[in-house]
């Protein structure tokens, strides 16, 4: 009788390999999985729209404007010429 539920206890080759190694890793597998997602659907939903985030994976080009000729400042140091030049 002891014998029979000796061997009904003893944990087969794949029973070890299941409980050692195969549940560990798919454990691991899924919290990765999870991860990801979540990272995933905040890149999706939240990160892409922040401008510094942009910035740093170069997702947005920056329009470079040529400036114009007649800028606020120009125009200060033309008429303080012109005024000094009448004079």
């Amino acid at each position: 009788m002891e014998a029979s539920s000796f061997s009904e206890l003893a944990l087969s080759r794949w029973d070890y390999l299941n409980l050692l190694v195969l549940r560990p890793a798919l454990a691991i597998a899924f919290v990765l999985f999870l991860i990801f997602l979540g990272w995933l659907s905040a890149w999706k939903l939240v990160l892409v729209h922040v401008p510094l985030v942009q910035e740093i994976f170069g997702l947005r080009k920056k329009n470079a404007k040529p400036k114009p000729p007649s800028r606020r400042l120009s125009k200060i140091y033309n008429t303080i010429d012109a005024r000094n030049s009448a004079s």
